[in-house]
């Protein structure tokens, strides 16, 4: 049996799951996710770090990510340990929000809490993902099954008033500049230039502030847009290079080490039904 799986359906494409046997055969380095995560320890223990933050995780407890979050979990002490994950389209979640009367018109109200023990959220997690990989369930079961849990989600996380604001603007704007022009060639100058901040505040500062340096920040923006082309049935060398990488085997390195998967794991379980 395969030790890590993931599962996606056309449609249903707003959500994705994934699922790890055996933890141990799965170490990531910091990473961020453009979507909204959230994840059940079903078996042993292992360390999670979320920010500045870090914690031990055990079974039952549920890891919470927002988007752009830098996160890892990691085996502890060579312990076996099982996982699984969701992970949920922003615009999606956002206005789920909306329809329950958050923040209308305002982006994704984040979470503070970063893990819960709550067992209606564990076994509520649990439950969507065995609807989401029923292959006998129609989508329209499992699109309700989403929204059931996402909405009990919000009274147990109980979402920030509003968006947490960046404490700095120069920082942002050095961010957003990465992140729009993640596929080619940025320099530090450039970056530099957009927030209006020496080289040596701004890595100081910017590493703070996301947790990655500015370098870091760019690779981990090419992951996720190489990610994105993957679950589109794109070839693994074009996808690499679309991204701004050097070639495959320098995406099939870096996507491993945040992922934990190779990109041609990735692609291929377009579903585990």
């Amino acid at each position: 049996m395969e030790n890590s799986r993931f599962w996606r359906d056309p449609a249903v494409p707003f959500i994705e799951a994934r699922d790890v046997l055996d933890g141990r055969h799965v170490c990531y380095a910091r990473h961020s996710h453009e979507s909204f995560s959230i994840g059940a320890i079903v078996s042993g223990h292992s360390t999670y770090l979320n920010g500045r933050a870090r914690h031990r995780v055990g079974q039952g407890t549920v890891v919470v990510m927002n988007p752009g979050d830098v996160h890892a979990c990691n085996p502890l002490q060579d312990q076996p340990w099982a996982y699984r994950m969701l992970y949920l389209d922003t615009p999606w979640l956002t206005e789920l929000q909306h329809q329950m009367g958050l923040g209308a018109h305002q982006d994704l109200r984040t979470f503070a809490t970063t893990h819960s023990d709550d067992p209606r959220l564990f076994a509520g997690l649990n439950g969507l993902y065995a609807t989401l990989t029923n292959a006998d369930l129609a989508p329209l079961a499992k699109h309700s099954a989403t929204i059931e849990f996402f909405t009990l989600a919000q009274q147990c996380l109980d979402p920030l008033p509003q968006r947490a604001v960046l404490a700095h603007d120069k920082l942002g704007r050095a961010a957003d500049f990465i992140r729009a022009n993640c596929t080619g060639e940025v320099t530090l100058a450039e970056i530099c230039s957009v927030a209006q901040l020496s080289p040596s505040y701004l890595i100081r500062a910017f590493k703070q502030q996301y947790g990655l340096t500015p370098h870091g920040y760019l690779t981990d923006c090419r992951i996720q847009f190489a990610r994105a082309q993957l679950r589109r049935g794109r070839a693994i060398a074009e996808a690499a290079l679309d991204a701004g990488f050097a070639d495959q085997a320098h995406l099939q390195r870096v996507f491993k080490q945040h992922l934990a998967a190779t990109p041609g794991h990735y692609r291929a379980h377009s579903s585990i039904r």
